[in-house]
């Protein structure tokens, strides 16, 4: 990816060794699971050799925290390469994001990415890194311990600079989500269905956040030219790498596709092509089709 010299996002949370400062608004809520997210906790859990029920606790309401200080939010130090590259995709999904929900008539509220090392507390609750990237709706952040996501990169072969960008896309795809009242629904309806129901209308939730990761590179490519030869594999590869069906079939030896919640490795990747390809929101409607 070319983002050398570009805008880093003021939207950054640094939390590294911190242990886990609480800064939750007060509010509990559901985690969104994302690109390498918290609902194949299972999975990812037998797949680190870690305990499932240590990863993610809590979700009550959290104590009112005073907003983060100017050493706290902002760019990460200059030799934090990681912490930049992530400051810098932040950047290019507010420049993606803010005129598209101006063209809605809508203003957009950015998210706050933060960055922690192995235990956070959020406003749905404190997780583990094992958990993965993930998305708090109670807060409005994407939380992220970007080693622990290179080392699940690794552990899934979802290589690259891209491939990791892909993730924190698919995660501020989620706060998209929350802006335009698609979670809040998801929401109520599960509420009113079964469990298989309910895993069906999260797997749509997550398609719909592969798709808007590739709205936003297709936009972004197309205002600063981000992408450069085999970024393109590395979303397809990474979006695939982390279908329910491989996921499973890589911890358990077997796959029970009624258990899915974010998707099997074609339907993954075929959404983030369909927004890739298109580049518009219209293409990344999965609640309208019968199949996926």
């Amino acid at each position: 990816m070319r983002l050398e010299g570009g805008r880093e996002s003021q939207n950054v949370e640094d939390r590294r060794g911190r242990g886990m400062g609480g800064r939750g608004r007060g509010r509990g809520g559901m985690v969104v699971g994302g690109g390498l997210g918290t609902v194949v906790l299972l999975v990812l859990a037998l797949l680190f050799g870690v305990d499932p029920g240590v990863i993610m606790s809590g979700g009550g309401p959290m104590p009112q925290a005073p907003a983060p200080s100017a050493v706290e939010r902002g760019a990460p130090p200059a030799d934090d390469a990681g912490g930049r590259f992530a400051s810098r995709v932040l950047a290019e999904t507010e420049d993606v994001w803010n005129p598209i929900f101006q063209s809605l008539g809508r203003r957009y509220q950015e998210p706050v990415l933060v960055l922690y090392s192995g235990a956070v507390q959020s406003a749905c609750g404190v997780a583990q890194a094992q958990v993965g990237p993930f998305y708090c709706p109670g807060d409005s952040k994407v939380y992220i311990d970007l080693d622990f996501m290179a080392d699940l990169q690794r552990k899934v072969g979802a290589s690259g600079d891209f491939a990791a960008a892909y993730i924190i896309a698919h995660e501020v795809g989620h706060h998209v989500q929350n802006q335009l009242g698609v979670l809040q629904r998801v929401e109520a309806l599960k509420r009113q269905a079964s469990q298989a129901e309910a895993n069906s209308l999260q797997v749509r939730v997550e398609l719909q956040a592969d798709c808007l990761a590739g709205l936003w590179a297709r936009r972004a490519h197309e205002a600063r030219q981000i992408l450069e030869r085999g970024d393109i594999e590395e979303g397809l590869n990474a979006a695939a790498a982390v279908g329910d069906d491989r996921l499973q079939r890589q911890a358990r030896g077997y796959v029970v596709p009624e258990s899915f919640t974010h998707g099997s490795s074609a339907q993954r990747a075929r959404w983030f092509r369909a927004g890739l390809e298109s580049g518009r929101l219209e293409s990344c409607d999965t609640f309208a089709p019968e199949r996926l």
